[in-house]
């Protein structure tokens, strides 16, 4: 195997992760635009029960849970005695998902799911997301997210293999770890997501290459 298709190799792995990682993210970040809408439900005491909308009242006549449509499905909400929401529960057409707050009403954890995806994502308490665990088309994964939501790490296994991807802090893609059926490989990127050094250990044997900053192989063994 030539250090081109080595090269070749290691950056179709890589381009697959990150696409994946991504795609985890998108998937929370439509339930969280559904739950934006869900604050419909704090309004005023009814002392009636319909078929639209059901209302729990604690003993001061403050809301305590609601139940009632939200777009084109159901949603259930909870309140504490406060009336801060601490949980979520929908279920629409595109994605059903349950979240939890915290006492200030700060994002805590979601679980969500879809017909391609499920995702548990849990938030840091300045309200970025800080862990997504997931499966995507199958493939389960897991993606780290720092204090200013960039993606950091992000840890794919799929029908090619497994791929642990690190990022810097903005977001970019700096070294990558692969493994499948034609062996394993470490890849090193620059400020650019541009390829500089790749260790790989394939069939044929082990290898060594550096590039130069257009990708080019400067130097490399075995020759």
């Amino acid at each position: 195997m030539t250090t081109e298709e080595r090269v070749e190799n290691l950056e179709r792995d890589l381009a697959r992760a990150k696409r994946r990682n991504y795609r985890f993210m998108a998937v929370l970040g439509l339930a969280v635009g559904l739950f934006a809408l869900g604050w419909y439900f704090t309004g005023r005491e009814v002392k009636e029960v319909r078929a639209s909308k059901f209302i729990l009242v604690d003993e001061n006549s403050k809301t305590r849970a609601s139940l009632g449509m939200l777009g084109d499905g159901p949603a259930l909400l909870l309140l504490d005695k406060k009336g801060k929401s601490r949980a979520w529960l929908t279920a629409s057409k595109d994605v059903t998902a349950l979240r939890l707050f915290d006492e200030n009403e700060k994002f805590c954890a979601q679980l969500a799911v879809d017909k391609d995806d499920q995702s548990l994502g849990l938030w840091n308490p300045n309200g970025k997301t800080g862990t997504v665990l997931g499966v995507s088309g199958g493939a389960p994964g897991l993606t780290l997210v720092d204090e200013n939501g960039k993606l950091r790490a992000g840890l794919i296994v799929n029908k090619y293999g497994s791929v642990l991807d690190l990022y810097d802090e903005k977001g970019k893609s700096r070294a990558g770890l692969s493994v499948n059926e034609n062996g394993s490989g470490l890849g090193l990127r620059d400020e650019k997501e541009k390829p500089r050094a790749w260790l790989t250990v394939f069939k044929d044997g082990p290898g060594l290459s550096l590039l130069d900053k257009n990708g080019k192989p400067i130097w490399s063994a075995p020759r």
